[in-house]
């Protein structure tokens, strides 16, 4: 039987990625589901390291690079859900994020240890390729105050939780308040990712499609793992 823990941030993902196999990241909004949704259309997701742009590595990929969502126009990619939607099928991708992309960034430089971008919405296809593995690390990214120290995030710790739920497996204490949690949430998944902080932040920037196809629960079969830099089907 496999042992679960889950924990926090960068300094979480050091801890976790120093005793398990195999890790999923969670960035539910966004860089997680991005990556879930370009995972259905066989799109891979270059990840870059904090402080990167990502433009030379796109550059030299022949890769579209995604934009903030604040300069972003109709037809750009950029750290949205939706965006990856309109990218042709098979189209590689760099997309940048401050949490996901750079805690992404991180793991790969631990290429032993097998790497996921998990979120609600392929939770249990995540949950069976980790089930592989014998030690299992979940981690909720969480988001960043303006001094970039750790902002605990509703949405990725319901995320873990959601994971977690369909691992059969031991859970540190974590691990299992974790799953709780996701097991008293569930039927109301929507409005909490919708009501929380990172949710009314994206409504305010007119990003509520994006909440909501977050909020797709089981909706991708497909495990995006990280391999050489990009997280692929």
């Amino acid at each position: 039987m496999a042992s679960v823990d889950v924990d926090w941030g960068e300094r979480g993902l050091t801890r976790l990625l120093t005793w398990c196999d195999a890790v999923a990241i969670v960035d539910v909004l966004s860089f997680s589901t991005c990556v879930s949704v370009a995972a259905d259309r066989d799109i891979a997701i270059y990840t870059v390291p904090t402080g990167d742009s990502g433009a030379e590595l796109a550059r030299r990929l022949g890769a579209r690079l995604a934009k903030r969502r604040v300069e972003a126009g109709p037809h750009d990619v950029s750290l949205s859900p939706l965006s990856l939607m309109n990218v042709p099928e098979g189209s590689p991708v760099v997309l940048p994020s401050p949490n996901g992309s750079a805690l992404s960034a991180i793991a790969a430089g631990s290429p032993k240890i097998a790497t996921f971008a998990g979120c609600p919405r392929n939770r249990r296809a995540v949950a069976k390729a980790l089930s592989a593995f014998p030690r299992i690390g979940v981690l909720a990214a969480g988001e960043r105050w303006p001094d970039h120290s750790l902002r605990p995030a509703i949405e990725d710790w319901l995320g873990a939780g959601a994971i977690v739920d369909a691992i059969a497996g031991s859970l540190s204490p974590e691990a299992e308040f974790a799953r709780t949690s996701w097991r008293a949430a569930q039927a109301d998944l929507m409005r909490l990712l919708h009501g929380s902080a990172s949710g009314q932040e994206l409504a305010q920037e007119n990003h509520i499609r994006d909440v909501d196809i977050a909020a797709e629960l089981d909706g991708s079969d497909r495990a995006p793992r990280l391999l050489d830099g990009a997280y692929r089907a």
